[in-house]
This record gives structure tokens, sequence and C-alpha cells, in this order.
């Protein structure tokens, strides 16, 4: 470890040399900015990134940005790390969690020299971010690597008309949850849909670690929480939701959970009452509804994914979604006005005017404060309500999962929590297969707890 963050400190230094001269100086030769983006919602973003770079080039004559959409988060990560030690990308939206990965593994730069270069407008900068949002771009030794951009927690959808038909409160806590899900189950409805179905069931998850009280990681990326008493607790509910009263289960929804592309598609049609889902889709999910044969009151609410506590709520949530990244090269380093004019493309579209514009369009949490006070956002916020919720979320939130050898602890997460919320490993056994999933955890990660 101490060996990976040297070579974090050299780099820092030759950063920094870049980050002297005046942009407009830099700018002299012609530039095009290489931008891959990732995304897990619906809606017309490709439409969004090319108006967002046709105003960048306007305002900076000599840039050119090329937007190239790489698929998912997973295919994008793929595409960079096999782009090697001399990327093609120069600036990409990857997961907040593959953060210490782009460390180990690839030419990710540190943006901290960049903002200490702005002065006071880079403090002003940083300290503008929501600190929920910046937590995962951040190392233990202060450096910022990366900027949050398209930034998410997951939140509790409900059809409102629904739940004031059967004079149903929204719920505060998962006893609460089921209750109101289980009024709101038929034959042809689905109370509740948890999205977890498929491969990559640990950020929903992450909600109920944090609301029984035991989040899978801290701010030591050389520590991972995966067999304790709140994960078995958290799992055994997980599981639950989606099996028959005959067998134990809460009868609210299908077993294994729902697919997440699906979820929304089911709640817009009516075929679900409530489901959890990332903010990021709550535009098109707004939209949909109200252009849908049988439209209604689209609620949303903060996550009830854990046991009432002292208040009564039982409210937990992950961060999640995409930061903006800045890559270099091994053997050709980018020159001072590449290195400048991705910089400026990345200050741009974090900026309070685009992340204002980006949040109204989409449904992802502007990540600054001040985004929130001014157009388009303002005025959204205040028509509906909905988009503030989430943000407002942000006080329960916890740090998305980020750890040493990142991609291949979260793959073990996402395998033993497949296995018992599909039924593969039975509620009898969950415990074993925590203790597994914890033991091929703690191997991965004792190289660096010792170092």
């Amino acid at each position: 470890m101490q060996k990976l963050f040297l070579r974090l400190g050299l780099l820092i230094t030759v950063i920094g040399i870049f980050c002297v001269a005046p942009f407009a100086q830099a700018q002299e030769e012609s530039v095009q900015i290489d931008f891959y983006w990732a995304s897990s919602v619906e809606g017309n973003l490709p439409a969004i990134f090319e108006e967002y770079a046709n105003q960048f080039m306007a305002e900076n004559p000599g840039v050119t940005v090329n937007v190239v959409y790489t698929g998912s988060y997973t295919q994008t990560r793929d595409t960079i790390l096999a782009e090697g030690v001399d990327p093609i990308v120069d600036v990409s939206i990857m997961l907040t969690t593959d953060l210490s990965s782009f460390i180990s593994d690839s030419y990710i730069i540190p943006l901290t020299p960049f903002i200490e270069a702005m002065g006071e407008d880079g403090q002003a900068y940083i300290e503008d971010f929501f600190p929920a949002f910046l937590a995962n771009g951040v190392d233990a030794f202060d450096t910022v690597w990366s900027i949050p951009f398209q930034r998410s927690t997951p939140i509790l959808f409900y059809n409102a008309d629904l739940l004031a038909e059967n004079s149903l409160e929204v719920p505060t806590n998962n006893e609460e949850l089921i209750a109101v899900a289980q009024a709101l189950t038929t034959e042809d409805r689905y109370g509740f849909l948890l999205p977890v179905a498929g491969t990559f069931p640990i950020w929903i998850y992450q909600s109920f670690a944090a609301a029984y009280g035991k989040p899978v990681v801290d701010n030591d990326l050389a520590n991972v929480y995966f067999n304790t008493p709140e994960t078995l607790a958290a799992v055994d509910f997980m599981t639950r939701v989606g099996l028959p009263m005959e067998e134990g289960g809460f009868g609210i929804g299908p077993r294994g959970g729902s697919a997440w592309g699906e979820t929304p598609t089911a709640f817009v049609s009516g075929q679900a009452a409530m489901i959890y889902h990332t903010t990021g889709s709550l535009t098109s999910i707004l939209a949909n509804v109200a252009a849908s044969e049988n439209p209604f009151e689209v609620g949303v609410a903060f996550l009830p994914s854990g046991p009432a506590g002292e208040d009564g709520t039982g409210y937990g949530a992950p961060t999640g979604g995409g930061n903006l990244y800045i890559f270099d090269s091994e053997t050709t380093p980018k020159t001072e006005a590449e290195l400048d004019a991705a910089w400026r493309w990345v200050l741009f579209l974090s900026s309070p005017e685009v992340q204002s514009d980006w949040g109204a369009q989409t449904g992802y949490i502007a990540s600054n404060y001040s985004a929130w006070e001014i157009e388009p956002l303002l005025s959204l916020a205040e028509e509906f309500p909905q988009y503030g919720v989430a943000r407002d979320q942000l006080e329960f939130a916890v740090k998305e999962f980020d750890a040493f050898r990142s991609v291949d602890i979260q793959n073990i997460i996402n395998l033993q929590l497949s296995r018992i919320i599909s039924g593969e490993v039975s509620l009898d056994n969950a415990e074993a297969a925590l203790i597994e999933g914890q033991a091929q955890i703690d191997a991965l990660l004792e190289p660096f707890q010792n170092d």
C-alpha cells in the first residue's frame, strides 16, 4: 500500500507542473477530448450530452469533444481497462466504486493540483458539493481523484393514488413497508418490487445494510463487512420479499426479486404499487406515467429499509452513480493543452448551471448546493417536490461501496447475495454463504491489511 501511495504522490507532483500556465496560453494547439459516458437509466441522454458538448465547444474554440456512449458502467470500465496504459479516453463518467481499481490498474490522474491552481475559487468549487457525494472521490490522504456528476441514491417510488384510495400512509420503516405492500398486492399487481434479480444486487443491498446499522464499508479501503448479524437480518428480509406467505415470506413480490431494467416499466404500467429504483429514473418515470393509459400521481420517499428506530423510522441509503475521471498515458503523456482542456470539460459538466439542467432533465441529483438555487432546477423542484426527496435523503446516506480489489469483492458479494435471494441457498444456510463470502473477501484484502 505504501508503494501505491508513493506513486500517487509522484503523480500529484508531476501533474502540478501542468497546472501552472493559464488555460488561454495552453490552448494555442487544437485539442480533441475523447469523452466516454455510461449510464444505467432510460432517457434521451445522447442528445443531452451532444448539447453540452456543442455548448462547451462554442465557449472553448480549438477544443473538440468526441462524445462516445460506451454502454453500461461495467462495459465502460472494461473498455477503459482494455485500452491499458495508453488509453484513448481522456475523460469518462464511471462508477464512484471504481476509484480504487482505476488508481491501481490504469492512468487516472489526481485532480487536486487543478483545484489548488484555482486558488480561492477551487476551495469554493469543492465546498459546493454535497459531502456525501464527494466522499467517494477522495482518498485517505484527502486527494481528489474524481468529481461528482451523475449522482444518485435509490428511492422509494409509490403509486400515491393507490395509497390514498386505500387510506394508507407512506411507509417509514420496513414493517410498515410490508404492511402497505400486502394491502396493495392483488392477482394482477405486486405490492412491492425489489430490483435485485440479476448481477448487481449490491447497490440496493447497501440500503438495507445501512438501515440495519452496519454499512458494508467505512473509510478504510482494507475493511469490508459482509458476515455480520446485520447483514444476515437484511438479506433475510430481502429474500422474504419474494417468497409466498406459505413459505414464510411476505407475499408481495416475485421470487428472487425483479430485474433492474424491468422494474420501472412494471411500475408505470400498474403492475407494481411500489418499487425501489434510482432517482436517475425519476424524470423518465414521471413522463411515462403521465403519457400512460392510466396515469397516476407518482410519489417518492426515503427508503424504509430498516426496522423502526427510536423515532419510528428505518431509513438508510447508499449514494450511487458516476463521477468524472481524467486519464493520462504512460508512454505518451498528455500535453499541457490536453490536460487543461480535459479539466475545463470536467469543470463545465460539474458547474452549477449544467448540474441544474442535468438534474432537471434526468432526475439525477444535482451534486452541488448552488445548482438547486438556479434555473431550471429551482422552479422544477418547486413544481415537483419529488426532485428534492433524494437530495434530502442524503442525511441518511452512506458512502457507496469501494475497497481495494473492488471489482473482485463486488463480484463475491453479488454472487452470494444472488444465491440467497434467488433461493439457490436456503435461508437456513444463508449464514454459511456469508461466512464463505467474507473468507474470500478477507483473503483478497489481507495484503493491504498487513502492509
